[in-house]
């Protein structure tokens, strides 16, 4: 299981937004949200960083505290990071399990061995990271996001879930690759003489 406290980063960066924007690659025809308290709500979580304070759009759960999301994209993801905003308090999630291209998972599916694991913590700004392992991620055509827990609530809510990674899909004449990070990395586009460097929060 990920421990929050190795995995989680924090981030104030103007560039973020740029970043979370692999939730235009989700195919939203394909997102399922399992025990969701209003029909469809669950994709409404899915919007963009600077949206993502707004409380307007959420979802809760119905029967108790759990929600499994479902869905594909519409391409290829490297998945690096994940960023949840819940509804404040109790009913935030505390726990998540992430199944790489096991769609759809049901609920008696999701008690096995799941690709990664973490602790959640209260996130009332999005600044907590959940970074995956980034090599366990590649290649991922769909998600599975089951939270199975919140902090004592009866039931959960979440407002936002953000996604970072890289994205490409198939071309007729080659693949197109697009990169959701905030500035080019010099390690992958050397120059003689250049200096390596390392941004802060990219895995």
């Amino acid at each position: 299981m990920s421990c929050c406290s190795h995995e989680a980063h924090q981030h104030e960066d103007p560039e973020r937004g740029r970043e979370f924007s692999l939730y235009t690659k989700i195919d939203f025809q394909t997102l399922d949200c399992l025990n969701e308290a209003v029909e469809g709500s669950g994709a409404g979580v899915f919007k963009p960083w600077d949206m993502r304070k707004d409380k307007s759009k959420f979802v809760e759960s119905d029967a108790d505290e759990e929600l499994l999301f479902n869905f594909s994209f519409t391409g290829s993801v490297k998945l690096k990071g994940i960023i949840v905003i819940g509804g404040g308090g109790d009913s935030d999630p505390s726990h998540l399990k992430v199944f790489k291209n096991a769609v759809p998972v049901s609920f008696d599916d999701a008690g096995r061995h799941a690709d990664q694991e973490f602790d959640l913590q209260h996130d009332k700004d999005g600044v907590m990271e959940y970074q995956t392992k980034v090599a366990r991620f590649n290649n991922c055509e769909s998600l599975s996001l089951y939270f199975d827990k919140n902090f004592g609530a009866d039931e959960t809510k979440i407002c936002y879930i953000g996604l970072r990674g890289d994205f490409s899909e198939a071309q007729k004449r080659g693949v197109v690759i697009c990169n959701y990070e905030s500035a080019p990395q010099l390690k992958d586009h050397k120059t003689p003489g250049a200096s390596d460097y390392s941004a802060h929060g990219i895995s």
